[in-house]
C-alpha cells in the first residue's frame, strides 16, 4: 500500500521510495515515421480506476519548445535544446540537462502522437517528485544527463506501504538478486523498463539511469496510459497510471504547474 492507501501493481513505479519529499516538429515527425524513433514494442499499460477530481489539470504546459532538426550522428540530440534550457534553468530550479530531456522527449512524443499532448512540464513535475532531477540524497546530474552516484529505491519487499515484487532481472539493472527495486532519476521497476525503455539520445544504450533515455521513455508510457493529456480526465488517468495515488497526482501537478507558470516570467 502506498502513503494515501492505494496498492501499488507490478506495472506502475514507485512513489517515495526513495525518501524524497515531493516538494511542429517536422523533422522529428519523418524520424518517427521511418521508424529512428521508435521504442520497444510495449505492454499496454494498466489504467487507473481512482476517482479523481478534473480540476486545475492540465497544468500549465509552459514556454514553447524551438524547432528541432535532425540530429548529427554522434552527437546528443537533446542538446539542441541547449539555449532554451539555460534561459530556463536557473529560474526553475531546473538542471539544465533535466530541461533538455524533459524537451526533447516531449518533442519526440509530439511528432509521434500529437493526439497526446504531453507537455515537458508533467515530465518535470515527475521528475521533481521522484529523484528531484537527478539530485537525490546529493548526486548532481552531469552534462549528458546522469546523475553522478546511481539512484536506486528501497527493496520491494512487501515491508507496510511496498508491493513485494521479487527479483526479475536477476539483479543486472537494480543490483539486487533478491527484490526488484525502482531505478534511477525517474524511478523505473525493472518489469516496466523492461516493456517501455527506450534509447533517447543514440549512445547505444538503454539506460533508466540515463534521464534523456527514461524521459522519452516516460512520455510514451504516459500516453499509451492516459491517451490526450491535454484533458483533465487524460492527465489525471496518466499520472495515476504512472502512481496509483491522489497525493502523488496532486504533487506532480503542483509542481508541473509552477514550472509552466515561472517559465513563461521574465
Amino acid at each position: 500500500m502506498n502513503p494515501d492507501g492505494h496498492t501499488r501493481s507490478e506495472r506502475r513505479w514507485a512513489f517515495l521510495l526513495l525518501g524524497a519529499t515531493g516538494t511542429a516538429l517536422a523533422v522529428l515527425g519523418a524520424l518517427a515515421v521511418r521508424g529512428e524513433l521508435a521504442g520497444p514494442v510495449a505492454k499496454q499499460p494498466p489504467v487507473a480506476e481512482l476517482k479523481l477530481p478534473s480540476a486545475l489539470a492540465p497544468p500549465d504546459g509552459g514556454v514553447q519548445l524551438p524547432a528541432l532538426a535532425a540530429p548529427a550522428p554522434g552527437v546528443r540530440p537533446q542538446a539542441q535544446l541547449a539555449e532554451w534550457a539555460a534561459a530556463h534553468s536557473m529560474k526553475l530550479n531546473v538542471p539544465k540537462a533535466a530541461l533538455e530531456a524533459y524537451g526533447y522527449a516531449a518533442a519526440v512524443t509530439a511528432a509521434e502522437q500529437p493526439a497526446c499532448r504531453i507537455t515537458w512540464t508533467a515530465l518535470a513535475g515527475i521528475g521533481q517528485v521522484e529523484s528531484n532531477h537527478g539530485r537525490f540524497n546529493g548526486a548532481k546530474l552531469d552534462a549528458s544527463a546522469r546523475p553522478t552516484a546511481d539512484i536506486r529505491g528501497i527493496p520491494l519487499d512487501g515491508r507496510p506501504g511496498v508491493k513485494a515484487i521479487k527479483d526479475t532481472d536477476g539483479g543486472q539493472l537494480d543490483g539486487d538478486t533478491v527484490w526488484d527495486r525502482a531505478m534511477g532519476p525517474l524511478q523505473f521497476i525493472p518489469t516496466t523498463w523492461k516493456d517501455w525503455g527506450t534509447d533517447a539520445d543514440s549512445d547505444g544504450r538503454t539506460d533508466p539511469d540515463d534521464l534523456d533515455d527514461a524521459a522519452l521513455s516516460a512520455a510514451r508510457y504516459l500516453c499509451a496510459s492516459g491517451g490526450d493529456l491535454g484533458t483533465p480526465e487524460g492527465w489525471w488517468r496518466a499520472v495515476t497510471t504512472y502512481n496509483e495515488s491522489r497525493r502523488y497526482g496532486q504533487d506532480v501537478l503542483d509542481r508541473a504547474d509552477h514550472y509552466g507558470r515561472n517559465s513563461r516570467k521574465a
